[in-house]
């Protein structure tokens, strides 16, 4: 356990120092699987044999100094949408859906290239949507991990993995790291492929990260930082490699209608904080089209998930989740009006945001509504993430806060659009994220 509990940038040192093995290291995940996952149910495919062969290769290259990349010999686990040549993928649905091709996504090359060993694949919602999946939150097994990035996020929570990759479309990757108590860092669109991976919604889905640091999520994060001709919203900005040293931080909170919807206690918790950063934060009305945008949102996922999907809810209706068909039948009954106008209010709402970091260098809020709802009829509202979303900024959720019962709650940090580094070095301000 106490191998386990370290960062993943502790234990890339502790290899490439020879204190570890990464044989060793993934012979510790696997007995953290067998002790644990029955109950928490995070993974979706796991192969100890393959794993520890893939182990054992990366030490030998290790040993003749061969392909060592930033990540060599460090195990990652992938959601259960990103495609893999040697993996399953379903999805998390019960229907077989139509795949282009068996090959690597592009971020598992890059993975592979950096040195990585492909550890699984982890639990997702049906289709990466709002259904509830089977796995259950670390903290409490009675509650749920948030989706649909459920089990990238509890692997790290429960150490099974050192990092993990989900996606967001609306809050599927900053709501589970809220719940299940880790880093989680949704990069700014565009910098991260999407090719390989289930597509929802072309305008919206992103890929993220989990970690248990600020500094673990943004050196994986940075190895999937690329340029892919196979996803044209992918971009050539390069920022990798610039030192930006923070001098002083100015934060805002925007208290919009949805802070009607954080439980008391939740509320008691992230205005200590506010009260305690006082210097560094200021408080403001919410600008009016925060709310237009949530509406916007929901126009734009499910037009797009009814245009992805829809030819399963023709063929195979009785094997969806009543989310999924709600979404589809909406989607179907958005007018091509109605999604043309949300779109360039998109690109609207886009500059307008962008326009509030000419006087502030970061936003932040709770990262959901509270803790993890209790029971597992709902993955939990994405009220808090949906906008960021829309608007293609990055965001990241650090485990700082508690709520009801000591259970986690999450500060979310939202950045300028491409000024990632940035915002992650303003995250590290805040005290043991670093």
């Amino acid at each position: 356990m106490k191998l386990l509990n370290v960062s993943a940038q502790q234990l890339l040192k502790k290899l490439k120092n020879k204190q570890l093995t990464s044989v060793e290291l993934c012979k510790a995940y696997i007995i953290q699987k067998k002790k644990y996952d029955n109950k928490i149910q995070a993974w979706e495919y796991f192969n100890e044999k393959k794993l520890l062969s893939d182990a054992k290769k990366s030490d030998k290259q290790r040993k003749k100094l061969k392909s060592l990349g930033v990540l060599h010999g460090l195990p990652v686990a992938l959601k259960d949408i990103i495609s893999t040549s040697e993996m399953p993928t379903k999805y998390g649905a019960k229907i077989k859906l139509k795949k282009k091709n068996n090959l690597d996504a592009k971020i598992v090359e890059l993975l592979k290239n950096a040195g990585a060993i492909i550890m699984g694949k982890t639990v997702t919602c049906e289709l990466a949507f709002l259904s509830p999946s089977k796995t259950k939150n670390p903290h409490d097994y009675s509650r749920t991990p948030g989706g649909s990035s459920s089990g990238s996020a509890a692997v790290i929570a429960s150490n099974m993995a050192p990092l993990s990759i989900g996606t967001q479309t609306g809050g599927s990757v900053i709501r589970p790291a809220s719940y299940c108590g880790v880093v989680g860092y949704k990069p700014t669109y565009g910098l991260i492929s999407r090719n390989g991976i289930l597509q929802t919604s072309y305008n919206l889905d992103q890929v993220g990260v989990f970690g248990k640091t600020v500094s673990d999520v943004e050196l994986l994060s940075k190895v999937l930082f690329a340029r892919d001709d196979e996803d044209e919203t992918t971009t050539n900005i390069n920022f990798l490699n610039n030192k930006i040293k923070i001098k002083k931080s100015k934060f805002v909170f925007y208290k919009t209608k949805r802070w009607r919807n954080v439980d008391s206690i939740s509320k008691k918790s992230f205005n200590k904080f506010i009260l305690n950063n006082k210097k560094i934060v200021n408080v403001e009305a919410a600008p009016e089209y925060f709310e237009d945008m949530i509406d916007c949102h929901t126009i734009i996922y499910e037009t797009e998930m009814a245009q992805n999907f829809h030819h399963y809810y023709k063929t195979l209706r009785g094997k969806l989740s009543v989310e999924i068909k709600k979404a589809i039948v909406n989607g179907l009954k958005h007018s091509a009006k109605d999604y043309a106008l949300a779109l360039d209010s998109m690109r609207i709402y886009s500059k307008n945001i962008h326009s509030i970091f000419e006087r502030f260098d970061a936003i932040i809020t709770p990262s959901s509504c509270g803790i993890a709802d209790k029971g597992f009829k709902t993955t939990g509202s994405p009220e808090f993430n949906k906008i960021w979303s829309l608007a293609h900024v990055p965001c990241i959720s650090l485990p700082i806060l508690k709520g009801e019962k000591d259970l986690p709650l999450g500060l979310q940090i939202i950045g300028k659009q491409f000024e990632d580094l940035s915002m992650l070095r303003h995250a590290k301000i805040f005290k043991n994220y670093r």
